[in-house]
């Protein structure tokens, strides 16, 4: 048995047993196992009944494809309208708040105009003791701009004394005036003067007498005007152009031609305000102002209403500083006058002195009355000087024949009067006008 069982396990040529085949079949089964377990841990056959065929996996692609487009479609509309919404509504914000910026820019204007000024001329400062605070008077000049107009640069700058010269417009109606005016101007010396020529007449009459002339660019609005007008007509002009003369850098004594001069003006100025201007008034009162009682019976106990009056400055006679405020004071007179029928003397005194109220913005200008006894008007003259023995000794600066239409006479009496030494020479005019 022995024999046997040896010769059943033995094999020829050294193969393997039964045994050793099968141990090897299980090794190699678990080794199988372990790499499907690794690779497919959720089970073969599970596995492959998860992946869909070719077919499938098309139809459905397709499927979720048509349904993310409607639904991005649908999305893209609708954020489409939203934008639409949202941008409507911003261009409501944003007339909203310009509007809005409009009103406060309306509202802060005259504390941001004031407030900037006083910055730009110093450093804020503390108010000092009681009766030592004095408030600015003298505006800032504006900065010379010679491209306006340089031709008048250069006449100007031959012309003026100090940056200042009288000016006077002028045209053939008033030739003979202007004689008077120019010749009295160069008794007394004043060099520094120039007139402004509205025709050729009055050009070659200045050039042929050697007075400083100016004739300003062909203007049709202007010369029309210059050539035909009386004395308003004129008048309404200068506001128009001494603009470029304060453009320019330049301060201007603007005369009318009806004006004779015993003194240079230059001398008895204050240069502190915009505009200094001689008086229209007749006294002290009516020149520099006064309390003027209103009397209503009706009103019972406030029967009496007290006001502030004074008598208009003459738009005929007056110095005018280069500054913003009195540049556009020249604008709103010409503004005005362009656009209805007033006197200019009448608009100028608007423009001057009327206050900000609801609807108007008062102009910002310093202004002074000159002394009415030495730049003296025809009233003050005719009415109180020359029947006052103390008042005819005073030697005026000027005396403007403003009150009386016979002015050429007037003048020539008053040159008389005070020149020639004829005590007699103003006797023979009435205090008014003989019509």
């Amino acid at each position: 048995m022995a024999g046997r069982r040896d010769g059943l396990l033995a094999r020829p040529n050294g193969s393997p047993s039964r045994g050793s085949r099968i141990a090897m079949a299980v090794a190699v089964g678990v080794l199988l196992g372990c790499v499907c377990a690794f690779l497919y841990p959720d089970g073969l056959f599970r596995s492959f009944s998860t992946l869909p065929s070719h077919g499938q996996d098309s139809a459905a692609d397709w499927s979720l494809g048509n349904s993310a487009k409607c639904e991005t479609s649908e999305r893209t509309n609708v954020l489409k309208s939203e934008l639409a919404s949202l941008s409507q509504k911003n261009e409501d914000l944003k007339k909203q708040v310009m509007e809005l910026t409009t009103k406060l820019k309306l509202a802060e204007q005259g504390k941001d105009q004031a407030q900037n000024q006083f910055v730009a001329r110093g450093e804020q400062r503390k108010a000092g003791p009681f009766g030592t605070v004095k408030s600015l008077r003298t505006n800032p000049t504006v900065v010379p701009d010679e491209s306006v107009n340089p031709r008048l640069a250069k006449i100007l700058e031959k012309v003026a004394v100090r940056k200042e010269l009288i000016v006077a417009l002028a045209n053939s109606n008033v030739k003979d005036m202007l004689e008077l005016w120019f010749q009295n101007i160069q008794r007394v010396g004043i060099p520094n003067y120039l007139v402004v020529a509205l025709d050729d007449e009055i050009e070659r009459f200045c050039n042929s007498s050697k007075v400083p002339v100016y004739r300003r660019n062909p203007d049709e609005g202007i010369d029309s005007i210059g050539r035909s007008g009386g004395n308003h007509a004129v008048s309404g002009l200068k506001f128009r152009i001494l603009r470029e003369f304060l453009q320019l850098g330049y301060s201007v004594l603007l005369s009318d031609v009806d004006i004779i001069y015993f003194q240079n003006p230059f001398d008895h100025l204050y240069r502190d305000s915009d505009v200094e201007s001689m008086s229209d008034g007749h006294n002290n009162m009516t020149a520099y102002g006064y309390d003027d009682v209103f009397d209503e019976p009706s009103m019972g106990w406030a029967r009496y209403a007290h006001t502030m009056r004074i008598w208009v400055y003459n738009s005929g006679f007056f110095y005018i500083r280069p500054t913003v405020p009195s540049i556009e004071l020249l604008d709103r007179v010409a503004d005005r006058l362009a656009r209805q029928k007033s006197w200019d003397q009448a608009v100028f005194n608007e423009e001057l002195f009327n206050p900000s109220h609801p609807g108007y913005e008062g102009l910002h200008a310093s202004k002074r009355t000159m002394d009415i006894y030495l730049f003296m008007n025809s009233k003050v003259l005719f009415k109180t000087v020359r029947k006052d023995a103390q008042l005819r000794r005073l030697k005026p600066v000027i005396v403007h024949v403003n009150y009386h239409p016979e002015k050429f006479a007037r003048m020539k009496a008053v040159v008389d009067f005070y020149v020639n030494g004829k005590q007699d020479a103003l006797d023979p005019f009435p205090d008014g006008s003989r019509y």
